[in-house]
């Protein structure tokens, strides 16, 4: 049994240093617990029980604090997030069913789709409301209230 724990203490031990997150370090633990016992000649019924039981403890007592590392944050915010709110210059027309368009904002040539479905033609000053991926959504200002 020294070996079989050995190897799976030796085991869960190169998964975690092969892997970003925390996935094996807890069965490392146990097995090393196991690994222990064995040596000190323990019955096989105990080095399991050391195995399962110290390898679930510390699940359990990590779980919260590996939850809030591993947790990711579902919006990143960016620079980009300064244009919304601005005034824009349309510098090509923009029309949602053929996908094109642009605006300038802050010496920035961005693609612009419009907010309300509608043409805008080329010149007209515009808000960004918001940022879809590398597009910002645009409408006329006199639309704004």
């Amino acid at each position: 049994m020294i070996w079989l724990w050995a190897a799976l203490t030796i085991a869960a031990v190169i998964i975690e240093a092969a892997s970003a997150q925390l996935v094996s370090i807890w069965f490392a633990l146990g097995g090393a617990a196991a690994f222990i016992a064995a040596l000190c000649n323990a019955g096989v019924k105990l080095q399991v029980a050391l195995f399962v039981g110290v390898s679930l403890i510390l699940l359990i007592a990590t779980f919260p604090l590996v939850r809030r590392f591993n947790k990711k944050n579902v919006t990143e915010r960016t620079n980009a997030d300064r244009y919304i709110g601005k005034s824009a210059i349309v510098i090509e027309d923009i029309s949602n069913i053929d996908a094109m368009g642009q605006v300038r904002v802050d010496n920035q040539v961005w693609s612009a789709r419009s907010s309300a479905s509608n043409n805008i033609p080329k010149g007209t000053r515009v808000r960004v409301e918001k940022i879809e991926g590398v597009k910002l959504i645009v409408s006329p200002e006199q639309e704004i209230s």
